[in-house]
């Protein structure tokens, strides 16, 4: 097989665009998905800053690149426009038609998504490849599990060959097309909704190519099942080398896409001895002890401080028996009794304040930091 670009740059394409690059010898990216269908009203007047200051956010949580599904031409006209409207690099998720995939890349789309399998004759995978090179956006190949080629799909239920293998003979399948066009900014993605053979396509796959690797666990489930799901399988990947750019895929928002995704990156740091970029929460679970409700207190400020910019521990704590002495590693810790709440820095309490005090005292010891 053709040696494929190890790196690949996303976006940078004029009007103020960034740009990202994923591949050897870059940090992993972490990715996620829009999760309503956008329509003409969504980027109009008030709802429009609405979202641009959404994406925004996301941007400050460590989302590097944004993807929104295109079913069809005016959805794809929508998604050109709001490309032009916000710097973070927006991705175009493109199935069935390759005329969405040619419209979508008369904006500043930074990357499409599409599987030859499903765009038509190899006629339309030679349109779309020849717009996307002269425009240079690169393409992602998607393969899950529950789309197989039909003679893959009876080979494993025949028990010739297993899912993880049946996922990496269809990329090859794919890339094979890209190659055959002389299409080589590309990367990826074969997904499955299990563990195991979401970890051994994957390894399969860096076997046989070198082509950057989007990995991710299609269909993963709600909250807690599914990013325990996807951190099982991303950080075995990761922690092999494995993966360019995630994606934690679950049934909830995107905010919290992002942030198991950077968990998930930050494990497989500390797990090598680095320490975790950004911020890092560490709560008591709460218990009949509790004097302070560490609960409500975290659910108010960890959007917020998922943006933070800076290196820290932040400690929520729920009372002072495990507060700044089980906590003193904090860079900032805070937790209470009945009315009264303590903030503390590396174990010495630095201020005392009422409980409806609280979060003005936080902010303002945060911003010290």
């Amino acid at each position: 097989m053709a040696q494929f670009c190890e790196t690949i740059k996303i976006g940078g394409r004029g009007q103020g665009k960034d740009a990202v690059f994923l591949g050897k010898g870059f940090p992993v990216l972490v990715q996620t998905m829009w999760k309503d269908k956008l329509t003409a009203d969504d980027i109009e007047g008030e709802a429009g800053c609405v979202l641009i200051d959404r994406i925004e956010k996301l941007a400050c949580m460590g989302c590097g690149l944004l993807r929104f599904a295109a079913p069809d031409l005016e959805a794809a006209q929508i998604l050109g426009r709001l490309s032009e409207m916000v710097p973070m690099p927006l991705v175009a998720d493109v199935h069935f038609d390759y005329r969405i995939a040619l419209r979508v890349l008369d904006f500043p789309i930074a990357k499409i998504r599409i599987n030859p399998g499903n765009i038509g004759e190899r006629a339309n995978v030679e349109k779309t490849l020849e717009k996307a090179g002269a425009k240079g956006v690169p393409v992602r190949i998607g393969v899950n599990a529950g789309s197989l080629p039909k003679d893959l799909r009876y080979k494993v239920d025949a028990g010739e060959i297993d899912c993880a293998e049946a996922l990496a003979q269809a990329a090859e399948r794919e890339l094979a097309v890209f190659e055959a066009f002389q299409f080589f900014d590309v990367l990826v993605s074969v997904k499955a909704s299990g563990i195991a053979d979401t970890i051994k396509a994957n390894r399969l796959l860096r076997q046989r190519t070198n082509v950057p690797l989007h990995i991710g666990v299609t269909e993963a489930g709600p909250l807690v099942a599914g990013t325990v799901r996807s951190a099982v399988s991303l950080f075995t990947l990761l922690r092999e080398g494995i993966g360019d750019t995630v994606r934690v895929s679950l049934s909830d928002t995107v905010e919290n896409e992002v942030i198991a995704a950077r968990e998930i990156i930050n494990a497989v740091a500390e797990s090598r001895g680095l320490k975790p970029r950004g911020v890092t929460i560490t709560s008591c679970p709460r218990c009949g002890r509790a004097g302070f409700d560490v609960h409500s207190f975290t659910r108010r400020w960890m959007d917020r401080l998922y943006t933070e910019r800076k290196t820290a521990t932040i400690a929520v704590m729920g009372c002072v028996v495990n507060g700044p002495g089980e906590a003193r590693h904090a860079d900032l810790g805070i937790t209470g009794v009945g009315n009264k709440v303590i903030l503390f820095r590396r174990g010495e309490i630095v201020k005392m304040v009422t409980g409806s005090e609280a979060d003005a005292a936080f902010e303002e010891e945060l911003e010290k930091l």
